[in-house]
Formats: C-alpha cells, structure tokens, sequence
C-alpha cells in the first residue's frame, strides 16, 4: 500500500516528529506516552532503534532479550542520551535505514506515525496527519502481524467522518480517522472519540 513513496512519506514524519519535539520543555520528555512503561524520550529512541540495523544485528538483539522485549534493548542502547542528543540523532536519521526499510518502508511509516500519536495524546497537542500518509498507515495498521488491527477489525465497519478511507462490513465505527487509527492499534483511550455500534464490540475485544 505505501509503495514507492513510502521512504519519503516515512522520511517527512520523521521530520515533523522532530520539529516538533524541537519545542517541548525539559520535562516534557519525561511524561510517560501511550506505550506502557515508555516516556516521550524512549519512543523517541525507540523511533530510531531499528536504523542501521540489519538481520545478524537483530538476532542479537533478540538472545540479550532472551525473545521477550527486543524492543525494549534497542531502547536501552540509547539510554545514555539526554534529549538534545536524541534529537540531534533524530535530526540526522530523518531518512529510515536498515530494517525499517523492509516492505517499502511500510514498517518505518506504521511506526513513526503511531508513536508520534503516542506522544503527542498525553501532551495534548492533537494535529492533522497527512492524509495520504494516515490512508497508508491505516490500512497496514490492519495488516501488520505486529499490530491487533485485524483482530479488532474483524466484523466491523471502520467509517473514519474526516477521512476519504473506510474497511470492512458490519456495526459501524466512526469518528476521527486519527482517533480510528489509534484504536485498531490497541489505544483504548481513542475509543472515547468514537461512535457507533460497533464501539462496544472493538472495546470488548480490547478488554481481553
């Protein structure tokens, strides 16, 4: 779906991702994002954790993890940075690399455009994602096996009232394409922004 634009697509998210964490305080970085366990300035460092990256160095990553949290180790390699430095190092890895390029860089624009959303909710600074890039993102969102979108979306209609975009057949959700898009990531807190009937069911399905 993200095709021959997806580097760039990824590239100008990184981009506004990092203009905008320009203006955050001190603390800022510090308040704890939608990813549990995770503050603002570790998925900004998980962000960047794949870069460079390639098959031999995530098999490594994956025995120090012992195959429970690889995530959590490409977070950690960056713990030592204060949060100038890991905006500088955002700055200069703007362009994704390594295995974030894999798929055309569907991995690299699905993930930096959630957790641009991750961080951005707790701050409350909503914005208008891209709507080319949310298309994208929201239909990978439903077909990544890393994701609970399409268990989330099975019978369901995804009707987004902002957005040229629908999926599927069933009890309507509508509301928000961003706030839609949140939801079939596992966001609970974006199912307040919803309406229709199929927002119980979706809820139910989070609940377990």
């Amino acid at each position: 779906m993200v095709g021959v634009n997806g580097l760039e697509m990824a590239t100008a998210e990184r981009s506004d991702l990092a203009d905008f964490l320009a203006d955050l305080e001190p603390e800022q970085w510090q308040v704890n994002s939608l990813c549990e366990g995770w503050r603002v300035r570790d998925v900004v460092a998980h962000v960047m954790s794949f870069d460079d990256l390639n098959l031999l160095g995530m098999l490594r990553r994956a025995v120090e993890a012992r195959f429970t949290d690889i995530n959590q180790v490409g977070v950690d390699e960056l713990a030592s940075l204060d949060t100038g430095q890991l905006l500088d190092r955002l700055r200069a890895h703007l362009r994704p690399t390594g295995l974030a390029t894999t798929l055309g860089c569907r991995l690299a624009l699905l993930d930096v455009t959630i957790h641009h959303q991750d961080i951005r909710r707790p701050l409350c600074k909503p914005r208008q994602i891209p709507a080319e890039r949310l298309r994208c993102v929201l239909h990978d969102a439903l077909l990544s096996p890393e994701l609970p979108g399409r268990r989330l979306a099975r019978g369901v209609q995804l009707k987004p009232t902002d957005l040229d975009w629908s999926h599927g057949s069933g009890p309507e959700v509508a509301g928000p394409a961003e706030a839609v898009l949140m939801a079939m990531t596992g966001r609970g807190s974006a199912l307040e922004e919803l309406h229709g009937p199929g927002v119980s069911v979706v809820a139910g399905r989070l609940a377990r």
